[in-house]
This record gives C-alpha cells, structure tokens and sequence, in this order.
C-alpha cells in the first residue's frame, strides 16, 4: 500500500478518501541545531514518525511542509525563517484543499516546538474546522516527549538539539550527526520579546548533547509511533 499521497492517481486517492480515513501532515523547519545536528533536523523526525504511523494504521502521508517560524534561532547560519502569517495561510491552503476533497481526518505532527510557530499551525486548523467539515488534531512531536524531562536519565532542564532530540536523530541519521557535541543551559530574561536570543546558546544547542545515546533515541521514537497510533484512533473516533 501506497503511504505517501502524491504517489497516488488521482483516481487511487479518491478511492481513498472515500473510507474516510486519516491524513498525517508533517511540517518542519530550516532550523540549526547547534555543530552537531541538520539543518532538516525538525523535518526528519515528523516525517519518519508518520512513516511508520501511516504503516501501523492506514493513514496516508502529504507532501510535508518543510519550512517554518524559528524565532530563538533566527541568527544562527542556516535558519529560514517564514514568518507565522506566512506559515497559517499555507497551512489553512492545505487544510481547506483537503476538506475541499472530502478529507475529514487530519493529524497534523510538528517537529518545530516554537511557540509561534505552533501557535500559527493551531490558528489556521481552528479557522477551518470553524468552516469546513474536517477534523484537525495538531501538535508536536515535542508535547509528548518532553513529559519524560525530569525522569530517569533525562535532564530537566535538556531541550533544543540536546540529549533528547540527539538521541532521536541518531537513531533515524546516524550519518548525520557528528561526535563534537556542546550544548548550553541559556538563561533567558523573563517575558521579554528579543532580538536576538542567540547570544544566550551560542553553541546552537540547548541541554546535553554529549550525553545522547542511539539506543535511548530508538526507544524514544518507538514510544512516540505508539502515542501517534492512538492519536490517530481516536481523531477517526471524535464525533463532529
């Protein structure tokens, strides 16, 4: 079975949307991740967790989105940036397209966290549920992985190219990452807007890369497949 729908005919996919079942759409970023990581690493993980998701239930995959809004990182070489106005009218483009089509099931995954980048992904789902018959479950990768901050071996304090997402992009692009791995714990200035937050990570990472390891990274990422195969389960189970 086909998982990706630009592989499809036209005629294949309006033979599957007529079962009503689940579209994954991962969105990522153009993003640094410190010395260490991809500029695509908030692309790869989305993009191989609804991989093995659309395997597990069905679901099938378009093309992602693989730009987004990257405030903190702004600076750094390497980061493009759209701004969140730009990011919610692709989005609800997208969204209103598929509804259009007779998609009423669609689980958006971000591999970005940012805030106005998430809140930009929410905004455009909830202008168009409120006017097309389509349900729209969006959210990060990172709302549920980082519940494990704090616990066991993870730091709470880890978060951006740090020991959790190292550990995850070692399991999937091993041939990505490189072993000279710095990361800071940025101090940033309460309920301030600035200009320029990188002067508060200038190694781009923000935690304890050095301590990722590959096996921690596959455990990881097989947890978040099975969060991601109920999430789907229940979006197809929401009553309108």
């Amino acid at each position: 079975m086909k998982i990706y729908m630009d592989e499809m005919t036209s005629k294949e996919f309006g033979e599957w949307v007529a079962d009503d079942k689940v579209i994954i759409f991962p969105i990522g970023a153009v993003e640094e991740h410190g010395s260490h990581l991809p500029l695509a690493t908030d692309s790869i993980q989305p993009i191989e967790l609804a991989e093995q998701v659309a395997k597990r239930t069905g679901a099938v995959i378009i093309p992602p989105l693989k730009y987004g809004n990257c405030a903190s990182t702004a600076n750094f070489p390497g980061t493009i940036s759209i701004r969140p106005e730009t990011l919610k009218a692709i989005v609800v483009d997208i969204l209103r397209e598929l509804a259009r089509h007779g998609v009423k099931n669609v689980l958006i995954i971000s591999g970005h966290a940012g805030r106005t980048h998430i809140a930009a992904i929410k905004n455009a789902a909830g202008d168009v549920v409120a006017t097309a018959n389509i349900k729209v479950m969006a959210l990060s990768d990172y709302d549920i992985v980082y519940k494990f901050r704090g616990m066991d071996e993870f730091p709470k304090d880890d978060g951006h190219a740090g020991m959790i997402e190292t550990s995850r992009i070692m399991a999937i692009r091993p041939d990505l990452v490189k072993e000279e791995r710095k990361g800071d714990i940025p101090n940033f200035p309460p309920f301030m807007v600035l200009r320029d937050a990188s002067r508060y990570f200038p190694t781009g990472a923000m935690g304890y890369p050095e301590r990722a390891i590959e096996d921690i990274g596959k455990r990881l990422n097989n947890f978040l497949v099975e969060e991601f195969v109920k999430l789907v389960e229940i979006l197809k189970g929401v009553e309108e």
